[in-house]
């Protein structure tokens, strides 16, 4: 974990923060924001696409694909259920679908946390990180119109609609594909771009979402202590989960170790948009204010160390 908390990008992180509490005029701006993050699905999807070229599809592959697919289904379940017990079912929806998808950023920093420390994962998962992204949006949504009249607002084929024209899916997957298709070839030529350039992007997205987090801190403000407790809570309830899926399955140490961070990330970006039009009425300061000031600094200083560890001992 001293590790982690010792990459220079996560540092920049931390500055972010800091700067962000202080109030200082440090921003990186939004267009730059917007680039950056198109810049790290497609060299994500590119990476992943690369990896996948050199090992293949197999009975491995099938079953990190397996287990992801299963825990896009059961983290909802088992957020709903937790944040049902402090608040209505209709926030309790919009939180499950919030920290059933998962974080595009928190899987970026886990791969280059096991990078770092010489753990080898398969290309494969980022596939998993397309899988896992919109089955517990759509789940989360259910869930809470089930018992909120006033949430039945947009029909289910306008939100099938939209998450498939959903831009950050579309070019994570898309780049996979071409990864996958150039192999060998495709990721020489795209070194430069996907590779030496790829950790400063990342500690300049990382400061930005520093900053951001600050500025989320207020909307914790007047909340539950429960509903705080359960954002870390259920992340470790869902990585344990993982952990044990993934043991069953056999995955390796990197292959599980993402897994659990997936499983253990929320969405602050693609759930939160979705859910802005399916659940007018939801809160933002829980569904997204809960993963972005909570969650998300969790995973990142100390989550993706410690799932990492365990995987290790694991597998």
């Amino acid at each position: 974990m001293t590790d982690a908390l010792l990459d220079p990008a996560v540092l920049f992180f931390v500055l972010g923060i800091g700067a962000g509490l202080l109030r200082s005029n440090l921003e990186v701006p939004q267009p730059v924001v917007r680039w950056l993050t198109l810049y790290l699905l497609m060299a994500v999807g590119l990476k992943g696409g690369f990896t996948l070229a050199r090992s293949g599809i197999d009975a491995d592959a099938a079953a990190a694909l397996g287990a992801s697919l299963v825990m896009a289904l059961l983290v909802p379940l088992i957020a709903f259920a937790a944040f049902r017990l402090v608040t209505s079912v209709l926030q309790a929806g919009a939180l499950a679908a919030s920290y059933g998808s998962v974080s595009v950023v928190t899987f970026v920093a886990a791969t280059q946390h096991l990078q770092q420390n010489a753990v080898s994962f398969s290309g494969t998962m980022s596939v998993a990180l397309v899988i896992m992204e919109m089955p517990a949006v759509l789940l989360g949504i259910a869930l809470a119109r089930r018992g909120d009249a006033g949430a039945q607002a947009t029909p289910w084929g306008h939100l099938l609609k939209d998450s498939a024209r959903d831009g950050a899916p579309l070019l994570l997957m898309g780049s996979l594909l071409i990864g996958w298709v150039t192999g060998e070839r495709g990721a020489t030529v795209m070194e430069p771009f996907s590779g030496d350039l790829f950790k400063g992007m990342l500690a300049l997205f990382l400061l930005q979402m520093g900053l951001d987090v600050a500025r989320r801190f207020g909307d914790l403000r007047g909340l539950s202590p429960w509903l705080l407790v359960l954002a870390l809570a259920i992340p470790l309830a869902a990585a344990a989960t993982a952990m044990g899926l993934g043991t069953l399955l056999g995955l390796g140490a990197g292959d599980l170790a993402l897994l659990a961070t997936l499983s253990a990330s929320a969405s602050y970006i693609v759930a939160p948009a979705v859910l802005r039009h399916a659940l007018p009425d939801a809160s933002p300061a829980l569904y997204l204010g809960l993963p972005m000031a909570l969650t998300f600094p969790f995973n990142l200083l100390i989550g993706i160390g410690l799932y990492a560890s365990v995987a290790r001992a694991l597998a």
